[in-house]
């Protein structure tokens, strides 16, 4: 027969609803794994999380109200310590004994071991197993304390002395195993059976009749859908119906997503209204009217199905399912309206100015103490900007525009009450004002994750100051000594290279980046560039460029790690390629590792590697006239036949083929080093040898270092 379920419940006052799933979940299995490692229960027992804005909860199957008797060893101490002349317990030893609970055993019930150094006493045998009821307590204590709390509050009890810990206060423990209650007291509460239900729907208390009773009594007496992922997949569906009947979306971006779980930690009893606000509001850009919905009111706005722009209409969660939601709407409407005045109120009179205008108020905004100002910030994205341009073949007055007028937004009063909407609203105020639609569409997506596709030639002032603005973030946030640390990233350095990273793929897609352009455009140049725009007054790291450089490639490594063989990869970023190269030479380095020659010549390749460590210097050519063994003549006269061809294929940047044509080495390397002795004792015939591998070196590692290939 099974053993009686086990339920835990906390009733608490509103919990933070975008920690309530965490917390649920946490605190479920924190329980559960507290009677497992008490043996109270085992490890698939089904264990049912329950999380509402007002309580956490669980229920786990099959639990037991005592463990199983158990096996235990437990290591006393050293003989000398534990034992006298007599072989008598020590009163050291009898003490040890009884803090174990172990006071029912003599000496002759011992074992002795000796661990090499010393002999030890242990103490083995059967122990009862751990009791539900006395266990439980300690269990919950536990739970508690392994809880993701954003915020601990402290707060006093009735009794107005004792104080407590806790995310929220906490005003009830339910405690069932089965339909019995287990005995604890826990945060000042002893456990009971009495729970409440929903907060309007349901005045009278419940007391829950068993552990297995919990979730349809809450659901049928109290009005509550306990279990988080089920109130999420409620509300989901009548949030799909309502829209569906309107014939709109709630759209595809995924702050809808976000919501849905914010809302869910919101209700107890979900019911989705539909509502409505005066349609001239739509005039103010969307983003705005969008922003303010979702993020001040919790409303899902709604968009026309057919060409996506927003509609008059919002879908309003409600934790009130009743017959008629007249009220509930029109107060949610009457809500909602002033916010979209207050956008609209900033939309106009943002506009009233122009963003040219509002350039000198950038001087009393900091960037960073050690940075400067905005203002200051500007100049140096103007100059980079700039310089991307005339590598590109860039307009360069408008990419210069661009990143003059980028950064004003940050003085209007809608980017002062919505931080989320910078570059958005630039971009809407640089339309307003007339600019050319280059700036604007470079103001406007500065502040995207990664660029997103192959630019348009009216696109490349947009990409010229995004690449800008994030050179000049890592190497000015870098260069004071803010670079990443673990997981903390507070600036965004890692974004920044990802979305630089993106930028080079993309101009690569689009052309503007050739694979054959090797120095039209570089990594190490763009933030040589940014480094050389920090003046005076500004003390940057003396390595930053280099740590820089080392960083984002190590991104662009990790990103391709993803999807292709290591091997690959590491020979490719050895070389520190031009990053629009780098995709067609991992793609080279994996083909020709499946060929039939590439782990012979990668040794080969790893052995002269060493062998040019020893070497003074390994940029002196090799002299001809003093190769003698029949073996060296045959590789020199290998490397002069493929050289052409690997030139030839490198200038094309035809990485497989060059990689081919190494294939033609691989018999007279081999014999070279099967007939050659490279280190003779003779100096001149070593530096030779040594020069004419040197040589053989530099030809075969210009697509990736071979010598990485070799596994």
């Amino acid at each position: 027969m099974s053993n009686p379920s086990l339920l835990v419940e906390l009733l608490t006052e509103e919990l933070p609803p975008k920690a309530l799933n965490r917390l649920g979940q946490s605190f479920a299995q924190g329980i559960a794994n507290g009677l497992i490692e008490r043996h109270l229960c085992a490890s698939d027992s089904v264990v049912t999380a329950y999380a509402t804005p007002r309580r956490l909860a669980v229920h786990i199957t099959d639990v037991l109200a005592q463990a199983p008797e158990q096996s235990f060893s437990e290591k006393l101490m050293p003989i000398k310590v534990a034992l006298d002349a007599n072989g008598h317990a020590t009163p050291a030893l009898e003490k040890k004994l009884a803090a174990k609970g172990l006071g029912h055993l003599s000496v002759k019930d011992l074992t002795e071991v000796d661990d090499g150094k010393q002999a030890y006493l242990i103490a083995t045998g059967e122990a009862p197993g751990a009791q539900l009821a006395g266990s439980i307590e300690a269990v919950l204590q536990s739970a508690i304390e392994g809880l993701p709390i954003p915020k601990v509050m402290r707060y006093q009890l009735a009794d107005g002395v004792t104080s407590v810990n806790f995310v929220r206060p906490v005003h009830a423990l339910v405690l069932l195993h089965g339909d019995e209650v287990i005995a604890a007291h826990v945060l000042g509460l002893d456990a009971g059976r009495r729970t409440q239900g929903h907060r309007f729907l349901c005045t009278d208390p419940i007391d829950i009749e068993s552990a297995d009773s919990y979730e349809t009594q809450l659901a049928t007496q109290g009005r509550v859908i306990a279990r988080f992922e089920q109130r999420r997949t409620e509300i989901e569906q009548q949030l799909q119906h309502q829209a569906s009947a309107l014939g709109a979306t709630m759209g595809e971006d995924p702050a809808v997503a976000a919501l849905l779980d914010e809302v869910t930690a919101l209700v107890e009893a979900p019911a989705v209204y539909v509502g409505e606000f005066d349609p001239s509001f739509l005039q103010v850009p969307a983003q705005c009217l969008i922003l303010t919905m979702r993020l001040n009111q919790k409303y899902f706005p709604l968009f026309d199905r057919e060409q996506g722009q927003l509609t008059h209409r919002f879908l309003i969660v409600s934790n009130m399912p009743i017959a008629d939601p007249s009220a509930i709407i029109s107060g949610n409407e009457r809500v909602v309206r002033p916010r979209l005045a207050d956008a609209q109120f900033f939309f106009l009179t943002d506009k009233k100015e122009k963003l040219a205008d509002r350039l000198p108020a950038l001087k009393n905004i900091v960037y960073h103490n050690k940075l400067g100002t905005q203002h200051d910030r500007v100049q140096r994205l103007r100059q980079i900007s700039t310089w991307v341009a005339q590598s590109l073949g860039a307009p360069v007055a408008l990419a210069d525009r661009a990143a003059l007028l980028a950064k004003a937004d940050l003085t209007t009063l809608m980017v002062g009450e919505f931080p989320e909407l910078q570059g958005v609203m630039g971009g809407y105020y640089a339309q307003a004002d007339g600019e050319p639609a280059e700036v604007v569409n470079a103001i406007t997506n500065q502040y995207q994750n990664r660029w997103p596709d192959a630019p348009r030639p009216e696109h490349l002032p947009a990409i010229c100051f995004f690449l800008a603005e994030r050179a000049e973030t890592l190497i000015g946030i870098w260069g004071i000594g803010l670079a990443p640390t673990g997981e903390r990233d507070p600036f965004g350095l890692r974004r920044a290279a990802l979305g630089l990273i993106s930028a080079f793929e993309q101009l690569r897609e689009g052309g503007q980046l050739r694979l054959t352009d090797a120095n039209t455009l570089t990594l190490e140049a763009l933030l040589t560039a940014a480094g050389q725009t920090f003046g005076p007054g500004i003390d940057l790291q003396p390595d930053t460029i280099e740590a820089v450089t080392a960083f984002v490639r190590e991104r662009y490594r990790n990103q391709f790690l993803a999807s292709a063989q290591r091997e690959a990869v590491d020979a490719v970023f050895a070389l520190s390629c031009p990053l629009q190269q780098v995709a067609a030479r991992v793609e080279a380095a994996q083909t020709f590792m499946a060929s039939a020659d590439a782990p012979s010549l990668a040794s080969a390749n790893k052995r002269i590697g060493n062998l040019l460590k020893k070497a003074q210097d390994d940029t002196i050519d090799f002299d001809p006239q003093r190769l003698t063994e029949p073996a060296e003549v045959a590789l020199a006269q290998a490397l002069k036949a493929v050289e052409p061809t690997l030139a030839q294929h490198m200038q094309k940047a035809q990485y497989q083929a060059a990689l081919e044509a190494l294939a033609s080495l691989r018999a007279p390397v081999d014999r070279f080093f099967d007939e050659v002795m490279v280190m003779a004792e003779d100096a001149g015939i070593r530096e030779n040898r040594l020069a004419l591998l040197s040589h053989l070196h530099r030809l075969m590692n210009q697509v990736a270092d071979i010598s990485r290939l070799a596994t």
